[in-house]
């Protein structure tokens, strides 16, 4: 039924773009769209009959699977502002999915690129912008991300185009390799002495919202926080990894001290070549929140979404674990199989 609507407005809703010319409702560029959200937004518009247009850096190893499924693909790089403009002709909106690697210049990513980004968007006519933030980036400005995502935010207002900001909580996606990874192999989990409590999403469920934001008019030039159904401590994932993984016994957890992460963030930040390491240290503070979430009710409501319709952590992680267990079973049964003795 969606697909059908898209394609009734692409049919019959061309919009005008830079010098008149007309682009369909359904042309939307993702900026991105290689990571952990960017894909999951791709492949659930493709599902839902958009043309999609995937803005990939240059890359030693090319994005296919993205071709596979049935986007197009356009090499740019936020780095270099003149080779976005191209990858803009034709297209409707832009959904900004993309943040800086560890490794890379925050700085040069999340606020320059971003706003070059933006610029290029305003200039070219984007009828539409959608960009991903993080949930109370504005009670956490001295943290340089949160910072980065508050003035981009405001950036987005002043320059005065049809845009919906998304706060984001976490990923359910993270959980696998901080614990279910570990603890399913029997290694050391590794964690913090917070308390706080994260209301995750699996990201096929934000990218599920994301195209239900895109067919209502009423979230345009809105800021919506999208959380899970629930909040949770790292105490409560590592029990319930545990159980469902079938551990006899409970596994080891190394907390570190949000003191001695704060100690190091100090030491970090008195080197040039050390302070993206610190920049990424200054989460610490955010970490002593008690609760990263929000309430779904209106969001659901405007959207047309019911709490149902989103997994929670435990429905996530049953399934990764019943099919890791699963697969191990097979491998253990090939094993035997092949057994041999002279």
């Amino acid at each position: 039924a969606v697909r059908r609507v898209c394609r009734a407005e692409a049919d019959g809703a061309a919009v005008g773009a830079l010098g008149g010319t007309p682009v369909k409702k359904t042309s939307v560029l993702v900026v991105g769209a290689t990571g952990t959200l960017g894909r999951q937004v791709v492949r659930k518009l493709l599902d839902d009959g958009y043309d999609v247009r995937c803005l990939v850096r240059p890359r030693p190893i090319p994005a296919d699977f993205l071709r596979d499924w049935g986007a197009s693909t356009v090499s740019a790089d936020l780095y270099d502002p003149e080779t976005i403009p191209a990858t803009m002709v034709g297209v409707h909106t832009v959904i900004d999915c993309a943040t800086c690697r560890p490794e890379e210049d925050m700085m040069g990513v999340d606020w320059k690129g971003k706003s070059a980004l933006i610029q290029t968007a305003k200039a070219m006519g984007i009828q539409r912008y959608i960009f991903f933030s993080i949930v109370d980036c504005d009670r956490h400005e001295d943290v340089p991300l949160m910072q980065v995502k508050r003035r981009t935010e405001e950036y987005l207002e002043q320059v005065g185009m049809n845009h919906t900001t998304i706060r984001l909580c976490g990923f359910m996606q993270a959980l696998i390799a901080q614990y279910a990874v570990p603890i399913l192999d029997e290694q050391t989990v590794w964690g913090t002495s917070s308390a706080s409590r994260v209301a995750y999403m699996d990201a096929t469920d934000v990218a599920k919202m994301t195209s239900r934001v895109l067919q209502t008019p009423g979230t345009i030039g809105r800021t919506l926080t999208f959380a899970g159904p629930r909040a949770y401590n790292s105490d409560e994932i590592v029990k319930l990894c545990t159980a469902l993984c079938g551990a006899d016994d409970d596994p080891k957890v190394n907390e570190v001290p949000l003191l001695g992460l704060r100690a190091l963030r100090g030491v970090t930040s008195f080197f040039a070549w050390t302070r993206s390491v610190a920049d990424r240290l200054a989460f610490v503070d955010v970490m002593t929140d008690s609760e990263i979430s929000a309430d779904m009710e209106e969001t659901y409501e405007l959207l047309g979404m019911n709490k149902s319709e989103v997994a929670t952590v435990e429905s996530y992680l049953t399934e990764y674990f019943d099919t890791m267990l699963a697969k191990l079973k097979d491998l253990r049964a090939e094993s035997k199989s092949t057994d041999f003795y002279i």
